[in-house]
């Protein structure tokens, strides 16, 4: 032991021993600092998690997506818009031209006189109550001659195209009278039943009545017989079947005769109205043009136009509420 200490004193400072040295491989339980850790940039990319942030093209694809949406969502808000100006865009071209050219002079503005003086011409109307009164009158005549022939002629026309022997029996006095105009009886009707609400009416319902009629017993008569074959096979009377199949299959074609004796209403009923009446559209407008108030002569014209449209539109409605069943 002493030698050894006589050694260390007496050893260089510089000398180094093997005994010295550290180890190469140390235990790691034994040592005392925590081992180094690698910087997450130093580790393999595949172990960092690729959802932690969404790239940079990540975010101009969900952004691009949500403007798309958008776009699609104005796309869909703007279409009826444009179907509406696409579909009215010949009546606004009209108009146009209505009110322009009397102003340019290429028509002569006393009698197409421009549609602004028109619509003024029907304001003050409006307000002095004459429009209403008029309007009210022909409404009434118009509508209790259509709804007359709507009760008498959809019946009648249902059993002449299901049962034979009557379609037999009337089909000729039919053929008279379809073929004779309903102005042409004008007369007639003045001289039976006089010049009152009655001979109006009537005439509104003999005119309205031919449009319905035929056009009921051809949906009728023009029914799958497919599906009669078919409907019979599963053991349908003839109640059943006419209530389940045959009026279904003819009320298509129904409504196109009950829209054409809507616009039939009106027609007729004008042209009466100018023979003989004191109220009423048409006395407004044979009254105007005989005074030469133009202008409250086409905004008669226009009051008939606008109801012949709403009256049209309505009708429309009632057919798809009547016809749920057919396929778009």
């Amino acid at each position: 032991m002493t030698d050894a200490r006589a050694d260390e004193r007496t050893r260089p400072e510089g000398d180094v021993h093997w005994y010295d040295l550290p180890d190469d491989d140390p235990d790691p339980a034994t040592r005392d600092e925590p081992a180094a850790v690698l910087p997450t940039a130093v580790l393999p990319t595949a172990v960092l998690p690729t959802a932690v942030r969404p790239t940079e093209g990540e975010d101009r694809k969900a952004a691009s997506g949500g403007t798309s949406r958008k776009a699609a969502a104005w796309r869909r808000a703007g279409r009826p818009a444009r179907r509406a100006v696409r579909n009215s865009a010949a009546i606004l071209l009209l108009l146009a031209a209505w009110e322009v050219l009397p102003r340019l002079g290429v028509v002569d503005p006393v009698f197409v006189p421009p549609l602004s003086e028109s619509l003024a011409a029907g304001a003050d109307l409006l307000l002095t109550g004459r429009l209403p009164e008029h309007l009210g009158a022909s409404l009434a005549r118009s509508l209790s001659g259509f709804g007359l022939a709507i009760v008498l002629a959809i019946p009648l026309g249902l059993l002449i195209g299901w049962y034979k022997p009557v379609a037999d029996f009337l089909t000729p006095l039919l053929e008279v009278f379809r073929n004779t105009s309903a102005v042409a009886l004008l007369p007639v009707f003045t001289l039976i039943l006089g010049i009152g609400e009655t001979t109006k009416v009537a005439f509104v319902l003999y005119a309205c009545s031919w449009p319905i009629l035929l056009n009921t017993v051809s949906g009728v008569k023009t029914v799958e017989p497919l599906l009669i074959k078919s409907a019979r096979s599963m053991g349908l009377g003839p109640v059943r079947l006419f209530q389940k199949v045959i009026l279904p299959a003819a009320v298509p074609t129904i409504f196109t005769g009950v829209r054409l004796a809507g616009a039939y209403s009106i027609l007729v009923l004008l042209f009466a109205e100018m023979v003989g009446a004191k109220a009423g559209l048409g006395y407004l407008i044979l009254d105007a043009q005989s005074s030469f108030r133009i202008p409250d002569m086409y905004a008669g014209i226009i009051t008939i136009s606008v109801v012949g449209l709403l009256f049209n539109l309505l009708l429309i409605g009632v057919e798809r509420r009547f016809s749920t069943w057919r396929t778009t």
